[in-house]
């Protein structure tokens, strides 16, 4: 078995900012030139988060609706009284979600559904420049 990591960037809106990362995992696990095992997405962060859904514009509107009802964003939170920087809420959506997404390879091609795309959450209060790790295991 080998393990190889890579990691990419990416630039943020923050406020749920939701980008598909599919195309940057695939080119990852081409690179790799694995073709079976198991791959991990991880952003080294506390107020971003990564999951699947289907990346399509009701969705991308829906989901932001859902995080801002859970974890209001206009509220006070004990960590914003800690720090003053007003992003508890993020920290809060980032734990709900996590921060590592795993997923399957066979044959060079990862087991996703036909309409799930692995996205970035980024729930910050601000633009951010993210790194994205990905780790590949198999052989």
């Amino acid at each position: 078995m080998k393990v190889i990591t890579r990691s990419f960037q990416v630039e943020t809106n923050g406020h749920t900012d939701i980008l598909d990362i599919t195309p940057q995992v695939s080119q990852a696990l081409s690179a790799s030139e694995l073709k079976n095992g198991i791959l991990t997405c991880f952003i080294g962060g506390s107020t971003a988060g990564i999951t699947t859904i289907e990346y399509e514009q009701g969705l991308r509107r829906d989901l932001p609706e859902l995080w801002e009802e859970l974890v209001p964003s206009n509220r006070g939170y004990h960590h914003d009284a800690t720090w003053g920087d007003a992003n508890g809420y993020a920290h809060l959506r980032s734990s709900l979600v996590g921060t590592s997404f795993t997923v399957p390879f066979v044959e060079g091609r990862m087991m996703l559904g036909t309409w799930q795309q692995i996205v970035f959450l980024d729930f910050d209060n601000r633009p951010r420049r993210r790194e994205v790790i990905v780790q590949i295991m198999g052989e």
